[in-house]
């Protein structure tokens, strides 16, 4: 995993992606320029393993910092 900058995202579809991605779940992304500047964001799931799925799936949001304390400390 690289980078340390993270932020929140709604998952809004899980088309095509249904086994790893539930709807209406809040995930952690890592900052990836790369993937991002391909449409791309880098998740982490329930493991804390990141994988890369479409921008699309997922809408931003904020999160309080106490709850994004807590997905950190999930992963």
């Amino acid at each position: 995993m690289n980078g340390t900058k993270s932020s929140f995202f709604l998952c809004i579809k899980n088309r095509g992606y249904a086994a790893s991605l539930q709807v209406r779940t809040v995930y952690r992304a890592i900052s990836d320029p790369e993937a991002e500047a391909h449409g791309m964001l880098r998740i982490v799931d329930e493991f804390g393993e990141d994988y890369l799925f479409p921008t699309g799936l997922f809408v931003p949001i904020e999160v309080p910092e106490a709850a994004a304390h807590a997905f950190a400390g999930a992963a």
